[in-house]
């Protein structure tokens, strides 16, 4: 038996998610590598999972969380053997495969990922998901920047949702690469703690999340968003020239509501981000350079640890914007 938060249907077409003991013979018949999860983590993805507030879950029921690391216990994959570390992040976990959030987890060994030896578990999802975009943003704007010639001091980047967990992990990749971050909150009291990660500047999010003129004063060399709306359009529309924008998320709406001319007259280039369905090689290279680059303090000062019964409290909250960082979960605890 093991632990397990379980999201169902009932009678009445309501829907709950609860904490529950499950059978190992309940995982996935699907998945070829057991693994026993020792840490997970809670994403925005996961709190609408938890909370129903979106049809983030396609098949009931099913045990939510988008991220885990842990050691396998069982595995007719190729790539794997009883004893290795792994991870995971996305490939429909959590939402259409049974996920992290549970001691036992049974996936495709296709999904899975070498945990790097300078991380732990507790490490890889002290980061999750949130930790991998943001490195796949940073590395995104890396190779735009080097096909340009463009060197770390030579103008500001800017970091929407900064309070997440994406724009944390993003302020501290990109200040420890020597860039002047500027960090767009709707928590100005959280001022002290972002410029702890690396930020050159704090600003309130209001002057981004309202509708704006389709082209403005340039500013940025790049930018990391995860909010999406209004906010990615202003932020597109006050790139510099030749500059570049990382887009992997949608806080405030899955709009757009742009013009083309930031593009077309100032030769911008937005890049989409997708940590989902991203090639493994993609994946291995964006958590090799995690493992690498992170200032491992400045990942502890975002972390905050929980157990499993908490993340029940944890969903709601994230999706109130109430979260600073990153929330990992001991499912063990």
């Amino acid at each position: 038996m093991f632990k397990a938060l379980l999201v169902n249907k009932t009678d009445d077409a309501g829907y709950t998610c609860s904490l529950t003991e499950l059978d190992e013979s309940q995982l996935p018949a699907s998945g070829d590598v057991t693994v026993r999860v020792e840490w997970s983590t809670i994403n925005y993805k996961d709190g609408l999972a938890i909370t129903g507030q979106a049809p983030v879950v396609r098949s009931f029921p099913l045990v939510p969380g988008i991220d885990f690391a842990g050691t396998v216990t069982a595995s007719d994959h190729p790539n794997w053997k009883a004893g290795d570390q792994v991870l995971l992040n996305g490939f429909g976990v959590g939402e259409s495969h049974w996920g992290g959030l549970a001691q036992m987890a049974r996936v495709k060994g296709d999904w899975l990922v070498a945990l790097p030896h300078v991380l732990s578990a507790r490490d890889a999802m002290a980061l999750g998901t949130a930790g991998y975009t943001a490195m796949l943003c940073v590395q995104a704007l890396q190779r735009h920047w080097e096909a340009a010639g463009v060197k770390p001091g030579s103008g500001e980047v800017l970091v929407t949702g900064a309070g997440g967990g994406v724009g944390g992990v993003a302020i501290a990749l990109l200040a420890g690469m020597g860039h002047a971050v500027v960090a767009s909150t709707g928590r100005l009291e959280e001022g002290v703690y972002l410029k702890a990660l690396g930020a050159a500047e704090v600003i309130e999010r209001s002057g981004l999340s309202a509708p704006g003129k389709p082209m403005q004063k340039e500013r940025w060399i790049g930018v990391v968003d995860s909010v999406g709306s209004h906010t990615l359009a202003n932020a597109c529309a006050s790139t510099r020239y030749g500059g570049a924008v990382a887009a992997c998320g949608l806080a405030q709406g899955m709009d757009f509501p742009a013009s083309v001319a930031p593009f077309i007259l100032r030769g911008v280039t937005l890049y989409g981000i997708d940590s989902v369905m991203a090639p493994l090689a993609k994946r291995e290279a964006a958590w090799q350079q995690l493992a690498r680059d992170l200032d491992r303090s400045k990942l502890e000062s975002i972390t905050k640890e929980i157990g499993l019964a908490e993340a029940l409290q944890a969903g709601p909250a994230i999706l109130a914007g109430q979260v600073r960082g990153r929330l990992v979960v001991n499912v063990n605890a």
